[in-house]
């Protein structure tokens, strides 16, 4: 996620006069922020152009709140969206956030309000974020590798690895120092563990343990019968 001073709002209002006062708002805050007055507008907007966050009205003339969610959600599924609304029904709302929305305000409400609930998602996302990354990181002994890449490091010598390779070394790192059951890793990885497919597998683990091999301390180890363990000796 960008920084929040650089992120770009898409704002459906069909009210003029409150789209106007937000829009000027939003930019006051730091965010660019494009004003479109129906749901169609809005997103023919959205399919041209690049937008890091949508504040959308529930109630809007052509094309409502609603529909609009339902087409963003094709387009991109993770784009923060925050609904504007003078209901305040709950089955309304709970259609909303069915619909992928983020958060829901309810008119009226203050300028402070909405930056605070927009903050508060764009923090929310940003931590999931940095969660999801931290756990395609992983350090080997003296390697890092970073799954999201595909590349294991050693200095300033990089391995590139293929899909395969990193999914199957995404699991062993998760089990370091545990044993990978072969059913497992095999049903994961290939969908199904026949015995072709284990073959391919001991393919892939004879090449994660050449490319593993100048660090001593770290072991790539058959347990026989049962599947792998990726030994790291601290």
């Amino acid at each position: 996620m960008t920084e929040i001073k650089t992120i770009k709002v898409l704002l459906a209002e069909d009210d003029k006069n409150l789209g106007t006062i937000l829009k000027a708002y939003l930019e006051a805050k730091g965010f660019p922020t494009v004003l479109t007055a129906d749901g169609q507008q809005a997103l023919e907007a959205f399919e041209n152009e690049q937008f890091d966050f949508c504040i959308v009205d529930v109630m809007m003339p052509v094309k409502d709140g609603f529909s609009l969610a339902k087409d963003i959600r094709k387009e991109d599924k993770e784009v923060p969206i925050l609904f504007l609304t003078a209901k305040s029904m709950q089955e309304d709302k709970l259609k909303g956030f069915e619909l992928g929305a983020d958060d829901y305000i309810t008119k009226p409400f203050s300028m402070e309000e909405l930056l605070v609930r927009m903050k508060a998602i764009l923090r929310r996302i940003g931590e999931q974020e940095k969660k999801s990354k931290e756990k395609n990181k992983f350090e080997i002994g003296k390697y890092e590798f970073d799954y999201n890449r595909q590349v294991l490091i050693k200095g300033k010598a990089s391995q590139r690895l293929t899909s395969k390779e990193s999914e199957l070394l995404r699991l062993l790192c998760q089990k370091q120092n545990e044993v990978l059951d072969r059913s497992e890793a095999l049903q994961k990885i290939w969908h199904d563990d026949s015995y072709f497919n284990a073959r391919s597998m001991d393919v892939y683990i004879t090449k994660l343990r050449k490319f593993l091999k100048e660090d001593p301390d770290v072991e790539l180890m058959n347990v026989h019968g049962i599947g792998f363990k990726l030994m790291v000796n601290e």
